[in-house]
């Protein structure tokens, strides 16, 4: 009998907007217009402007530990090819999509502050809190995307995570169920080369990431990770897949230009030659050249956005810091929408004992005390 082939792929890879701010006009065709190219390209430089602030403000003690975004902020695209009712589901390393999907950007802040408010999602907005633990919260998409195809819901759920995610057990049991069961999710894989100090080469043998989608039913797409153009792209034409009951991997290639987290010191692992290699491919950068070359941009917007920016940022952090203290209620006024009535009086006495509670009981107790059969009143 003859050796047949049992199945063959491809995967393409897609830019569209070069290193040198260079346009494929046939493949931006139908994507982004100039103003909303603009926009983004403000957007960007904001979340740049915040994460340069926020590391200084973990430099000085007043947040824990951050994880800059820089570098990776063209995943902003994303939320453009979104829709209002859509899901994010989020790692860490997303803001910029985030606020462009309506979070408030203090509250990113909050998070890293420690103060749980930050992971109090405004009523309405779809946004799940960021997930610290690696991968878990890929299982979260597949189920809101599948809950979403058996209600009927027009609803796409969009998750990211980075390269070493894809190590993860979680990843595959989410697009394994994602994949048999049709549901409406679109995994973005921001692959910035590093797992913290484990490089991409450490981290898997496949040729790509994108292609460990093909084995779950994924429809998979590569994509220049700092092109706003291409990631448009390719995520507007997950929406459709997945409202058609076709998920989505879609691996970004991108870089990370800071460190992991401001507790760690990249330079103890990684070549200079490297870092210094990807700044030249930065999506600020090159958004940049691309609006100059259309006369779209100039030196004077460029420096009256730099103030916006600067009084843009300074209100964000102003409302994190300057927020009101929580009061020692808010951990039983949050955990239930009806308090029950031992809780409520738990939070209304600050005690979880029944003297504290009904502190009346104490002249029961001395009474007994004083009534005893080893201290009765004829003994006395």
């Amino acid at each position: 009998m003859p050796i047949k082939v049992a199945y063959q792929a491809t995967i393409e890879y897609m830019q569209i907007l070069d290193e040198q701010g260079g346009l494929d006009a046939k493949l931006a065709r139908d994507t982004l217009t100039d103003d909303q190219v603009v926009m983004l390209y403000e957007h960007m430089s904001m979340c740049r402007r915040l994460d340069e602030i926020a590391f200084k403000l973990q430099r000085s003690g007043r947040l824990g530990t951050y994880p800059q975004n820089m570098g990776q902020e063209a995943i902003a695209s994303v939320a453009l090819a979104a829709r209002p009712q859509d899901w994010m589901v989020p790692c860490y390393r997303e803001n910029a999509a985030l606020y462009l999907h309506g979070l408030p950007p203090e509250m990113i802040l909050l998070h890293w502050m420690g103060d749980e408010r930050g992971n109090q999602i405004p009523e309405g907005l779809n946004i799940t809190p960021m997930s610290i633990p690696i991968g878990s919260h890929m299982l979260h998409a597949a189920g809101i995307g599948w809950a979403a195809r058996i209600r009927g819901d027009d609803q796409v759920a969009f998750t990211f995570f980075g390269d070493g995610a894809t190590s993860e057990g979680d990843f595959h049991e989410a697009c394994n169920f994602a994949g048999v069961m049709h549901a409406p999710v679109v995994f973005i894989c921001q692959n910035n080369q590093w797992a913290i100090s484990t490089p991409r080469s450490k981290q898997t043998r496949s040729e790509t990431f994108a292609q460990k989608g093909i084995a779950y039913g994924l429809k998979v797409r590569q994509v220049d990770g700092n092109d706003i153009f291409a990631i448009f792209r390719a995520a507007r034409e997950a929406v459709a897949d997945a409202l058609k009951g076709q998920p989505t991997m879609i691996e970004t290639l991108t870089y990370r230009l800071g460190d992991h987290t401001t507790a760690d010191d990249a330079r103890r692992y990684r070549d200079p030659a490297e870092l210094e290699a990807a700044r030249k491919r930065d999506p600020l950068i090159r958004t940049r050249k691309y609006l100059e070359s259309k006369d779209l941009w100039s030196a004077d917007q460029e420096e009256a956005m730099i103030e916006r920016n600067k009084a843009q940022v300074d209100d964000i952090v102003a409302r994190a810091t300057n927020i009101e203290k929580p009061k020692t209620t808010d951990i039983f006024d949050a955990m239930f929408a009806t308090i029950p009535p031992e809780l409520a009086r738990q939070r209304d006495t600050m005690q979880t004992n029944s003297l504290g509670q009904f502190p009346q009981q104490e002249t029961l107790r001395r009474g007994a005390t004083a009534h005893s059969p080893t201290q009765s009143p004829a003994h006395a």
